[in-house]
């Protein structure tokens, strides 16, 4: 995976994904900014089923298709999930056995871009992302989404 720095061409992504119940029905979703800044978001409920890392795979494998079929090249994709990172890094990590199968299809889908940068941030800083995998489930967003949203008006 190449480290990508922000340039003119670099998308930033953030991704969520949640089952409820945990495991349950898969919900994801993510915030596409192009670098023009146009934003694209996605929220789908998914005919699968299994646990929240699963999830966040998915709305991740979600993110990398949509970017691809926008023209994306460069990517900072951000996600609360440090599994996800961790298993996606390039410090190599025990793999986790069910959800091999996922990970390596995010791992080819990253290997389609020319720079990549995948960071873990604390879920406050991706709740727009949360309340999409949530709301594609018929969830309302967590409470603190809807507070930092009355914030922002």
């Amino acid at each position: 995976m190449h480290t990508a720095d922000i340039t003119a061409d670099t998308w930033i992504i953030h991704c969520d994904g949640t089952a409820l119940p945990n495991p349950g029905r898969i919900g994801i979703g993510a915030v596409l900014v192009a670098p023009d800044g146009v934003r694209h978001t996605l929220s789908q409920a998914t005919d699968a089923y299994g646990c929240n890392n699963e999830a966040e795979a998915r709305a991740l494998i979600a993110a990398l298709h949509a970017a691809r079929a926008l023209g994306a090249s460069s990517l900072h994709i951000r996600c609360d999930s440090s599994i996800l990172v961790e298993q996606l890094g390039a410090v190599a990590v025990a793999p986790i056995a069910r959800l091999a199968h996922v990970f390596a299809e995010a791992r080819l889908l990253l290997s389609y871009f020319a720079q990549i940068e995948l960071r873990w941030v604390p879920h406050r800083r991706n709740l727009e992302a949360d309340a999409l995998a949530r709301g594609a489930l018929g969830l309302a967003a967590r409470p603190q989404a809807k507070q930092r949203a009355k914030k922002r008006r």
